[in-house]
């Protein structure tokens, strides 16, 4: 009898946990003005390789939200790379929100992903220290099945306090449909993209559903 209540015990609090995660959502970020400038900083997945001139998710999250959307991807690069070129980015855009989606070479390219997530860490830190916010967008992890977004993602949205779209580009690579390669999104991938990004704005409150 006590081994079955402690059981139920047990049961009840794995229940309250599962409610109170559930619950809990993204960190807020203030609303977007009407002619508040988005910043969408990465690689080829923001650079829009795979897809036609119009069909990148920056251009199409530009149609979504009403807001101009300037896409600063560089294909191939590393996020080194990307650390070093975004302070000059951000000084000559001068967004009101930064959308990051970067390090998929680094993993593709087997790169040593602490420094991958300490590239990351800094460039959401480039972006707040001049009072720009940041929406950080999870790339899968290296694997032969069952694509997941790597770990350093979450530990970077949870350690910086930013939000984070940690599952479309899950989607997107394990659909044929989605993609125009391994690694790219077609257009109707890039389109659900910005769709997840749009969603994920609308959650945060940057932009009225």
């Amino acid at each position: 009898m006590q081994r079955m209540r402690r059981a139920r015990a047990v049961a009840a609090i794995a229940v309250v946990v599962l409610l109170v995660a559930g619950c809990s959502g993204p960190p807020p970020l203030d609303p977007l003005a009407d002619d508040a400038r988005i910043l969408a900083f990465g690689d080829s997945l923001t650079h829009g390789t795979g897809a036609d001139d119009g069909d990148s998710y920056p251009a199409a999250l530009e149609r979504l939200s009403g807001r101009e959307v300037i896409e600063s991807g560089v294909p191939g690069e590393l996020s080194a790379e990307g650390r070093r070129r975004l302070p000059g980015v951000l000084d000559a855009v001068e967004p009101d929100l930064v959308i990051l989606l970067h390090g998929g070479n680094d993993i593709l390219r087997g790169k040593d992903l602490g420094a991958t997530r300490r590239n990351l860490a800094a460039m959401v830190d480039s972006a707040r220290q001049r009072g720009i916010p940041v929406v950080l967008v999870g790339v899968p992890a290296r694997a032969l099945f069952f694509q997941t977004t790597a770990d350093l993602y979450y530990t970077v949205a949870e350690r910086e306090g930013v939000p984070l779209e940690a599952d479309i580009m899950e989607t997107i690579i394990d659909s044929p449909e989605l993609r125009s390669d391994q690694v790219h999104p077609n257009a109707a991938g890039y389109r659900r993209l910005a769709e997840a990004v749009h969603r994920l704005l609308v959650r945060t409150g940057a932009l009225a559903s």
